[in-house]
């Protein structure tokens, strides 16, 4: 008995013993490459251990069982392994680098593709994975989670917008499709909408004037969207999103191989709503009503020695109406029933070619024509613009001398039913010669120098120098100061949409002049690596614009009247904004920015604050990753301070000044299928909208043809008993989208 008890007591001390002794052990790569000071971490055990120089690490003395490991290293992503370790366990692990990081590749801010640290000009970007933390029916919209840029909605009937950066309004504003113009004056209110999210790699920003390379349009800033790379690109994409307020939106995309050398890229990008909605009460739609379709294809040619050729087209068509609840198209352009009516049509051809030569030289091109049929009211706006853009660079680099050369030009030929090209449509020519030169004084210190010069037929010669000072404190760390000039040629009727609505008369004072404009842009970007693997971002800038010749539309002096003149004295853009960036090491990542702005209008000494801007805004993101359940959680939001609003006059009830107000939404993302991906929602938790304190959004929306107005000797309205406030019919007056807490839903699919 004593010998079974000792056979036994042996037994299980063998046992025990050779469940602590278990050794698991392995390697961490990337690309091949071992991964040094990696940490990991089993969760269970609370037990770290880092890998070595070989990339080599080692846990000793484990029980068998199941673990969650948790890797982190210094500029790559987090990575969370179930481990199931039953006897002694080799295992290699692979982590993928971050995309996020410096050094990704940048074209916006200079015309050269150079890495974000090198770019003497701070450039912002965001991944299509930024803007699925907030999933939209279009770009424009989905731009509202980037701090200091606000998509701004100009007509609380037809919906049609702009986007600001950093106070500065839409027309100040450039888009492009891989460096290529696609929105200018006439496309400006809807050159966002219809571009397929699903073909879109990633948005660069840049935010400050930068006319010496881009020419007019970009005073206020730019937004150039880098679409996917063919080769790269999802053999078959599909994104399918509806919201309880019955908007649909779907996004296809798919790539073909049609020659050995030849690879096409296609989106096709569909949206619908027709829900007619009137939550308050004033019997005009809260939202517009739109059905729009935009066909996207881009073709990518294999040339020896990897030599450049791409072309690209878009083609929209979009249909969108908003007015009286009992509005139909029968009413069109008539004056029983309210309704404002838009049919957009625009196509698009974007090319880039480099020459079959040494030096490195490319011409790019762009064709553009946008074709609108609208009815305000009874007012009719039908417009034509083709415009034809081409630029060729040479990039030379001699010594510690970065050059670029380019020659561009640009035509545009605008007509319309309005007194404007009542006797002849204008046709512009825009050449222009411009000259960078990027100098490298020392390992940390570079300067560059810019001018521009351009010929406008209309105006005559512009001059636009520009000059940068960068310098590298550090492999994280970059302090840069840009500053020039700048100019912007306006047309009134191509980028103001209140000139167009029909409810007011529009005066033009004199002949308009350029504006033109004096920059200074001062950025500090700081990265930090905690040695867990948490990383910290900071980038803040100073920025100030003053304008000479600004163009202003007077809502005060007529209220019958908007009244466009060049202001007789300066205007000034200034403020500062700064962005966090955190990325945990347990899967947390957050991001937040704040900017506060001043933006004014300086007339005979006395200041006023320019109307529907803010002077300060917030935007913030928070996404975590749940790995056990493949869920992901994205909590978005945005917040505006008090803007002055455009008020008929004195007697006017509405608020003069916007509240505090702020859209934020929260989205679940199951991740647990292949090539799937579900995704739902709430969009604006806080149900906000505009006619909050407000007795009504639209001014005499019971009357929108002032058939019952009794107007004065000077075309201004009289109080009378049915009018008592002395109001005209009015959609101006919007500042926020009048659209409240709603639910989505949406299905992701990608097929590699």
């Amino acid at each position: 008995m004593s010998r079974l008890i000792l056979f036994l007591s042996t037994f299980f001390l063998t046992v025990t013993v050779s469940a602590q002794d278990i050794i698991l052990k392995g390697k961490i790569e990337s690309n091949g490459m071992p991964v040094t000071k990696a940490n990991l971490r089993i969760v269970e055990l609370q037990r770290s251990a880092q890998t070595n120089a070989e990339g080599e690490f080692a846990f000793v003395a484990l029980k068998a069982g199941k673990y969650q490991i948790r890797i982190t290293a210094v500029g790559y992503q987090p990575q969370v392994n179930i481990v199931d370790v039953a006897t002694d366990t080799v295992l290699n692990f692979m982590l993928l680098e971050r995309k996020e990081d410096l050094q990704e590749v940048v074209i916006t801010g200079t015309q050269k593709e150079v890495n974000r640290l090198e770019s003497p000009v701070p450039v912002e970007v965001y991944s299509a994975k930024f803007f699925q933390k907030n999933p939209t029916p279009s770009i424009f919209d989905a731009l509202q989670n980037i701090n200091g840029v606000r998509p701004q909605l100009n007509c609380a009937i037809c919906n049609t917008g702009d986007i600001h950066i950093n106070g500065l309004e839409g027309p100040y504003t450039m888009v492009m499709i891989d460096g290529m113009p696609i929105v200018s004056s006439l496309s400006t209110v809807y050159g966002l909408s219809g571009i397929p999210n699903s073909l879109v790699e990633r948005v660069e920003v840049v935010k400050g004037p930068a006319s010496s390379l881009y020419g007019s349009e970009a005073v206020g800033g730019l937004i150039n969207i880098i679409t996917k790379d063919v080769g790269k690109a999802s053999s078959l994409s599909a994104d399918f999103m509806t919201t309880s307020y019955l908007e649909h939106n779907l996004d296809v995309g798919f790539k073909l191989k049609v020659a050995p050398k030849i690879n096409v890229l296609t989106g096709i990008n569909y949206f619908k709503y027709g829900n007619k909605v009137d939550h308050n009460h004033d019997n005009f739609t809260d939202v517009t009503l739109q059905d729009r379709i935009s066909v996207f294809q881009k073709w990518n040619f294999t040339r020896k020695e990897n030599r450049i050729f791409s072309l690209a087209g878009r083609f929209l068509y979009e249909d969108r109406w908003g007015g009286e609840m009992n509005w139909t198209k029968a009413n069109r352009g008539g004056d029983e029933v309210y309704g404002e009516s838009i049919y957009t049509k625009r196509f698009e051809l974007l090319g880039n070619y480099q020459l079959p030569i040494r030096e490195k030289m490319f011409l790019a091109f762009s064709l553009t024509s946008h074709n609108q049929d609208s009815r305000y009211g009874i007012t009719s706006y039908i417009a034509k613009q083709n415009i034809a853009f081409s630029q060729l660079t040479w990039d030379k680099k001699i010594n510690n001398h970065d050059l670029l050369f380019g020659a561009a030009f640009r035509y545009t030929f605008y007509d319309d039913n309005t007194p404007v090209t009542f006797s002849a449509p204008e046709k512009t020519y825009l050449p222009g010669l411009f000259v960078q030169d990027e100098i490298k004084l020392a390992q940390k210190h570079s300067v560059l120098l810019g001018m521009r010069y351009d010929y406008n037929s209309n105006h005559g010669d512009i001059f636009t120098p520009r000059f940068a000072y960068k310098i590298n404190f550090d492999e994280t760390s970059i302090l840069r100061l840009n500053a020039g000039t700048g100019f912007r040629v306006v047309n009134i009727f191509t980028e103001d949409h209140a000139a167009l609505t029909g409810a007011r008369d529009v005066v033009i004072e004199n002949d308009l002049k350029p504006e033109k404009t004096y920059n200074v842009n001062l950025n500090y970007l700081k990265k930090l690596y905690a040695n867990n693997g948490n990383i910290f971002t900071f980038d803040v800038s100073a920025f100030y614009t003053r304008f000479s010749n600004r163009i202003v539309a007077d809502y005060e002096t007529n209220t019958n009247q908007i009244r466009y003149d060049n202001l007789d004295g300066h205007a000034v853009s200034r403020g500062l904004t700064g962005n966090l960036d955190v990325s945990l090491n347990f899967g947390l990542k957050l991001n937040a920015g704040i900017t506060l702005q001043d933006v004014g209008l300086i007339e005979d000494g006395v200041k006023t604050q320019q109307i529907l801007t803010e002077k300060w805004m917030g935007t913030w993101s928070a996404s975590y990753l749940i790995n056990t359940l493949n869920l992901g959680i994205d909590y978005t939001g945005n917040i505006y301070g008090p803007m002055r609003l455009p008020l008929l006059n004195e007697f006017d009830p509405r608020q003069p000044y916007s509240p505090v107000w702020s859209l934020q939404n929260i989205q679940f993302t199951y991740r647990g299928f292949k090539n799937f991906e579900v995704y739902a929602g709430v969009k604006n938790l806080l149900n906000f909208k505009p006619t909050r304190n407000n007795p009504f959004i639209i001014a005499r929306a019971n009357d929108p043809f002032d058939k019952q107005v009794q107007f004065d000797a000077n075309g201004n309205a009289m109080a009378t008993p049915n009018n008592p406030y002395a109001l005209t019919f009015d959609p101006s007056y919007v500042y926020a989208p009048n659209q409240g807490i709603r639910g989505f839903f949406g299905l992701r699919y990608s097929l590699r």
